[in-house]
C-alpha cells in the first residue's frame, strides 16, 4: 500500500529556507518573487493501512511543536506550485533517513521492515506575479536538475482543479539481470571498434583496443576461456573492468606516456619516458636520499593517500582529489561524492585512517556571468551553489571540519568547473602489533563490502571522467553521496582496525568492486568474486554494472577466515551492511562469477599491465614578447578598494562559514583571523593529537592565471606559494611535505584538439618545474592526481580550462603557540616587508583590471626564497613575529590592506625601503605579484634580534601599525593613497555578499 504525508510549517513559524529560496530566485534568476514557501512530501509504500494509521501519531515525519502533518493536501495561498523529487533509483538519503525512523518509531519487525521504502520530495508553493514561463524557468534553472529530479509546475488556478500530485515511487527488490554478454570484437572493423567504444563510454584508444583484442586471440588464452565455460570472445564485463582499470583516470598514461619534446626556444629535443617516473616520483626519490635520517615519508604513491611521519604515536596521511565532470552535470551530487570519496581514501590507507579535517579548492567562471550557456552546462552561479552545498552537507553531516581551501575565477571554468577535495587523517603508528601505515590482503582472505548497497548511479564514472564533457555524456556517471551512511560504516571499521580484524582495506571509488577488488587482489595473486552475493539498490543492473558500478559509501576489506565471525558480528551491532562476495587467492587470475555462471577472467597480469604505453608529441615555442602597457592609476585608494572587491581577492566569508571549522576542536589557526573573524588566513593549523602542543600546517598554491604565459613558472609560483603560505602560519620549511593535483585541457593532439603537442609541451614544462622547486625547498610529494581531458565540447562551441595545477603542503608546527596570524595586533608594531619586488605584471590581478597585456609572469628565486622562509621560522620560533601574511593576488597593496582590515588597525607606512627593481612605478610596486614575499609585523623591542636574522637578505622597514582608522601608504614625501580600514573592508566583503 502507498500513501503521501505531507509536511508543512504551523502559521505561526517562520519559513526561513522559503525565504532562501526566494533570495536565490530573486537575485539569480532575476525573477520577483514575493514569498515562498515549503511542504515537504513523503510517499511511504510497503506498509498496510492499520501501521500506516499510526504514523502520524508516531510524530516520526515532523515535530508537532513546528509542523503539522496530514495526508492530504496542504498548499494553499499561493500562485504556482512547484513539487521537486529525486528520478526512480536515485539516491534518496533522507528517504533512507525516514525509512530508518519509521522502522525505530513504529517497532517494526524485520519481515515488514524489508518491505518498507520511504520516497521524499519538495513542493514549493510561490507568490508572485509570474508568468507560466517564469515559473517553468524558476523549475528548470533553480529547484531541479532534470538530469536526476523529475518536477512538475501547476498555477493555483490547475492545482484547484485536481489538488496533489502522482504519488511516484520504484519498488526495490535487489534483483539482478543476470545476463552476460559476448562482445565480438574479433569481427570489428577499426571504425566498428572506435564506435563501440563510444557507445558504450569505455574511452578506450585504437590501439588498446587491438592490444584486448591481440589478447583474446591467443591461442591459449582461448584454451583456458573454454576450459572455465567462458566464450572466446571477451564478456561484456571483461570489457568493461578493462576500460576501467585502463583508463585515463586510474592509469594516468598520459602522465606515464613516452613523449617526444621538442624546445624550440632552446632548440633542445629530449625524450620523457613517463612524466610521473621522472619528476614526481624521481625528485621524491632525490629528496628522500638527500634527507636520509630526517625524512619524513613513510609511504607515497602506493596507497590511497600518502603518509607522512608526525610523532612517534601517530602517522599522518594527506590526498586530493578531483571531481570536475560529475560537478559540471550535477554540482550538489558531484560536489558530494567528492568529498565523502576522498574522505574514503585515508579511510582506506594503510590499515584506515581517523579522518582529521578536510579540504577544498574551486575554480568557476564568474558568478555574474552573462549569455546564452551551450548545451548541457548550468550557470556558474548555480555550479558554485550546488557545489558549496554538495561539499558542506559532506562534510559538516560527517563531522569532519573544513579549514582551508579557495577559490578560483576564469570565465574557462565556463565548461568545467574544477572542484578539488582534500582529507588529512592520522593513523596509529602500530596497529594490532605491525605498522598502521602498512596493509595486503593474504590468500584465504574473504572479500568484505561494507557501507551502502550498489545501484546504477555512478556506472562509467572512471570512463566518464577520462574524456571530454560533451552533450551525450552519460547520467549514470552522476552519484549522490551518503554521508550518513558512510559515518556508522567509518565508525565501525576504526574499531574493527583497532582490533586487528582485518588485513587490508580500500575504497570502492572508481570502477567500485572492478577497481577496489582487482587492486588488492595483487597483493596474493588473484581472487574469485560472486556478484550474486552483492546487495543492490535496486532491480534490473546486470553482472557488469553491478562489477564497476561506483555507488557511494562502500569500502572492501580483506577479513582473515578466523576474524570473519567476530567482524560480521561488530558490523550488525553498529547497522552497517557487511557482504561476504568470495575470497582472494594465489591463482594470478581476476575470476568473477554470478552465482555458477562465469562473468569474467582475467589475468592479473594483463589487466594491470598490459595497457600499452603512448607515444606522444609535444613542441614548445615561447610566446612573442610585447611590451607592457600599464597605465599609472590616477586615485590608487579607489583601484585599492576595486582590486579588494575582484573575485580572485574578494572575501569568500560567504562559503566559509557554511563549513563547520571548529569540529573536534582541533583548530588552531582558523580560515577567517583577525578581531572579527574576517581576515584571510594563509593557512590552517591543527592539532592531530589533542594533548600535544604539536601541530600540522594545512596550506596551498594555486595560480593558473600565469598558465597562459608560461606553465613552468606557474607551477614555480604554485610550489611557492603553498610552501610561504604553510611557513607564514609558524610551519617548519625543512619539515614538510606536498601534494599535486593537475588539471589540463586535453593535451593530445587530434582533429578537435589541433594545438595538442603546445599543451603537451606545457605539461612538460610544468613538471619540469615541480621536479626542480621541489628539490630545491626539499619537498617531497607524497601523492597526487592528475585529470586530463577538461574540455567541453557541444552547439558548435569548444571550451578548455586553463593549465591548472593545485599544489598542496603539510609541514610540522613544532609549537602551535608559537603559530602566526595575518591581522595587525597592536599599534605600535613595525611593519616589514620581506623580499623584492619586481615588475611582474603578467596574468596579474592588476592586469586584468586595468585591461593591460604584460609579457612578464612572476619568477621564483629559489636560492633566497628558502633562506628567507628559513630565518622567518626562525624568527617565529623566537616569538619575534607578532603578525605574518605572504604577497599574493594583488601584490604588496592587498596585503597590507587585508592585514590592516584583520585587525581593524591602520599604518603609517612609507614604501621607500621596500626592495624594489629600480624604477618601479607606483602602481607596479604596489600591484606586482613577485612571489616569496612576506609582510611581517614585530615589536619594537624585537626589531633589533628580527633584522639580524635577515642580516643580507631583502629586507625593508615600511613603518608602524597605528591606532588610527586609516591606511596611509606613502613613497617617501609624496602620499600614494589614504583609505580608511572601515571601507577597505566593506569593498572586500561586498562582491559575495549574497
Amino acid at each position: 500500500m502507498l500513501r503521501r504525508f505531507e509536511v508543512g510549517l504551523l502559521s505561526h513559524v517562520r519559513d526561513v529556507v522559503g525565504e532562501r529560496v526566494a533570495r536565490k530566485i530573486r537575485n539569480e534568476l532575476g525573477i520577483a518573487v514575493e514569498r515562498v514557501r515549503l511542504v515537504r512530501v513523503y510517499t511511504v509504500e510497503g506498509l498496510p493501512a492499520e501501521r500506516l494509521d499510526r504514523i502520524p501519531a508516531s510524530q516520526a515525519l515532523h515535530d508537532p511543536v513546528l509542523h503539522v502533518l496530514s495526508d492530504t493536501p496542504l498548499a494553499e495561498g499561493f500562485d504556482w506550485i512547484i513539487e521537486v523529487g529525486f528520478r526512480p533509483g536515485v539516491t534518496d538519503n533522507e528517504g533512507r533517513t525516514a525509512r530508518e525512523t519509521l522502522v525505530l518509531a513504529l517497532g517494526l519487525p524485520p519481515e515488514e521492515a524489508w518491505d518498507l521504502k520511504v520516497y521524499t520530495s519538495v513542493q514549493y508553493l510561490i507568490s508572485g506575479a509570474l508568468s507560466e514561463a517564469d515559473a517553468a524557468r524558476i523549475g528548470r534553472d533553480l529547484l531541479a536538475n532534470d538530469l536526476i529530479q523529475r518536477h512538475e509546475c501547476r498555477s493555483a488556478a490547475q492545482w484547484r482543479k485536481k489538488p496533489g500530485f502522482e504519488a511516484r515511487a520504484a519498488r526495490v527488490t535487489g534483483r539482478a539481470d543476470e545476463g552476460v554478454a559476448e562482445v565480438p570484437l574479433s569481427t570489428m572493423s577499426d571504425a566498428d571498434l572506435m564506435a563501440f567504444s563510444r557507445a558504450n563510454t569505455l574511452a578506450l584508444s585504437l590501439e588498446e583496443l587491438h592490444a584486448i583484442r591481440a589478447w583474446y586471440a591467443d591461442p591459449q588464452v582461448r584454451a583456458a576461456r573454454v576450459a572455465r565455460g567462458l566464450p572466446a570472445e571477451p564478456t561484456d564485463a571483461e570489457v568493461e573492468v578493462l576500460a576501467q582499470t585502463w583508463s585515463e583516470h586510474c592509469k594516468h598514461k598520459i602522465f606515464t606516456a613516452r613523449i617526444d619534446y621538442d624546445n624550440r626556444e632552446t632548440g633542445r629535443r629530449e625524450t620523457v619516458d613517463s612524466l610521473f617516473k621522472t619528476f614526481i616520483q624521481g625528485s621524491t626519490a632525490d629528496i628522500r636520499r638527500a634527507q636520509g635520517a630526517d625524512d619524513l615519508c613513510l609511504s607515497v604513491f602506493k596507497d590511497n593517500a600518502g603518509v607522512i611521519k608526525f610523532s612517534d604515536e601517530v602517522s599522518v596521511c594527506i590526498k586530493v582529489e578531483t571531481h570536475n565532470s560529475p560537478s559540471a552535470l550535477d554540482p550538489y551530487g558531484g560536489a558530494l561524492t567528492g568529498i565523502v570519496g576522498v574522505n574514503r581514501d585515508p579511510m582506506g590507507t594503510g590499515m584506515g585512517a581517523n579522518l582529521l579535517c578536510n579540504t577544498d579548492v574551486f575554480c568557476f567562471a564568474s558568478p555574474f556571468w552573462k549569455g546564452e550557456l551551450p548545451p548541457r552546462l548550468l550557470h556558474p552561479r548555480r555550479v558554485l551553489e550546488g557545489v558549496r552545498e554538495g561539499v558542506e552537507h559532506g562534510g559538516n553531516k560527517s563531522g569532519i571540519p573544513t579549514v582551508n581551501g579557495s577559490i578560483v575565477f576564469d570565465e574557462r571554468y565556463l565548461g568545467k568547473p574544477l572542484v578539488f577535495c582534500g582529507t588529512i587523517g592520522a593513523i596509529p603508528t602500530t596497529v594490532a602489533g605491525r605498522p598502521g601505515h602498512e596493509k595486503a590482503a593474504l590468500p584465504g582472505d574473504a572479500i568484505v563490502m561494507c557501507g551502502g548497497r550498489i545501484g546504477k548511479d555512478g556506472i562509467h564514472g572512471a570512463t566518464f571522467s577520462s574524456e571530454e564533457l560533451h552533450e551525450g555524456s552519460p547520467a549514470t556517471a552522476v552519484q549522490i553521496g551518503d554521508p550518513i551512511t558512510q559515518r556508522k560504516m567509518y565508525d565501525f571499521l576504526m574499531r574493527a582496525r583497532d582490533l586487528g580484524l582485518y588485513n587490508a582495506i580500500t575504497d570502492n571509488g572508481a570502477g567500485g568492486l572492478s577497481s577496489s577488488v582487482g587492486e588488492m587482489a595483487q597483493d596474493p595473486g588473484g581472487c574469485d568474486l560472486d556478484l550474486r552475493k552483492a546487495p543492490l539498490k535496486y532491480d534490473g543492473l546486470k553482472p557488469w554494472e553491478i562489477l564497476v558500478s561506483e555507488a557511494q559509501e562502500r569500502m572492501t576489506v580483506a577479513v582473515p577466515p578466523e576474524n570473519l565471525d567476530r567482524f560480521l558480528t561488530l558490523s550488525r551491532e553498529m547497522d552497517v551492511e557487511s557482504t561476504v562476495l568470495g575470497t582472494f587467492n594465489d591463482s594470478g587470475l581476476f575470476l568473477v562469477r554470478y552465482g555458477d555462471k562465469p562473468v569474467a577472467c582475467l589475468d592479473m597480469e594483463f589487466l594491470h599491465e598490459g595497457v600499452p604505453q603512448m607515444r606522444l608529441e609535444a613542441v614548445w615555442e615561447a610566446l612573442e614578447r610585447r611590451p607592457a602597457a600599464l597605465p599609472e592609476a590616477a586615485d590608487q585608494a579607489g583601484l585599492l578598494k576595486r582590486m579588494l572587491g575582484r573575485l580572485n581577492i574578494c572575501s569568500k566569508e560567504y562559503v566559509i562559514r557554511q563549513y563547520d571549522h571548529e569540529v573536534q576542536g582541533r583548530g588552531v589557526v582558523k580560515p577567517l583571523v583577525g578581531v572579527l573573524r574576517d581576515g584571510p588566513a594563509d593557512a590552517a593549523v591543527i592539532r592531530p593529537q589533542h594533548a600535544s602542543e604539536r601541530g600540522l600546517a594545512i596550506s596551498h598554491g594555486i595560480c593558473p592565471k600565469y598558465s597562459d604565459l608560461d606553465t613552468y613558472w606557474m607551477m614555480a609560483c604554485a610550489i611557492d606559494e603553498a610552501v610561504r603560505n604553510a611557513v607564514a602560519v609558524g610551519g617548519d620549511p625543512k619539515r614538510m611535505a606536498g601534494v599535486d593535483n593537475f588539471c589540463w585541457c586535453d593535451p593530445v593532439q587530434s582533429e578537435s584538439t589541433p594545438d595538442g603537442r603546445r599543451k603537451l609541451a606545457q605539461l612538460v614544462r610544468a613538471n619540469q618545474a615541480l621536479a626542480h622547486f621541489c628539490r630545491g625547498y626539499g619537498v617531497p610529494c607524497v601523492s597526487g592526481k592528475d585529470s586530463m581531458k577538461n574540455d567541453y565540447k557541444g552547439g558548435g562551441v569548444k571550451i578548455s580550462i586553463p593549465p591548472t595545477v593545485l599544489f598542496s603542503v603539510l609541514a610540522i608546527v613544532p609549537d602551535v603557540n608559537r603559530c602566526v596570524t595575518s591581522d595587525f595586533k597592536r599599534e605600535g608594531d613595525l611593519v616589514y616587508v620581506l623580499g623584492r619586488t619586481r615588475d611582474e605584471l603578467g596574468g596579474s590581478e592588476l592586469a586584468s583590471e586595468l585591461g593591460a597585456a604584460c609579457p612578464d609572469a612572476p619568477q621564483v628565486d629559489l636560492r633566497t626564497a628558502r633562506k628567507r622562509y628559513e630565518s622567518f621560522f626562525a624568527a617565529t620560533q623566537a616569538g619575534l613575529v607578532t603578525a605574518a601574511h605572504d604577497c599574493s593576488d594583488g601584490g604588496l597593496a592587498v596585503a597590507l590592506a587585508e592585514m590592516a582590515l584583520g585587525g581593524r588597525l591602520g599604518a603609517e607606512l612609507d614604501l621607500s625601503p621596500a626592495p624594489a627593481d629600480a624604477g618601479l612605478l607606483d602602481t607596479a610596486l604596489l600591484y606586482s605579484e613577485s612571489q616569496s614575499r612576506l609582510v611581517v609585523t614585530v615589536r619594537p623591542e624585537s626589531a633589533k634580534a628580527f633584522e639580524a636574522l635577515f642580516a643580507g637578505q631583502d629586507l625593508g622597514l615600511l613603518g608602524r601599525v597605528g591606532a588610527g582608522p586609516e591606511l596611509s601608504l606613502k613613497r617617501g614625501a609624496a602620499t600614494v593613497l589614504r583609505a580608511p580600514v572601515e571601507e577597505l573592508a566593506a569593498a572586500f566583503k561586498s562582491t559575495l555578499d549574497w
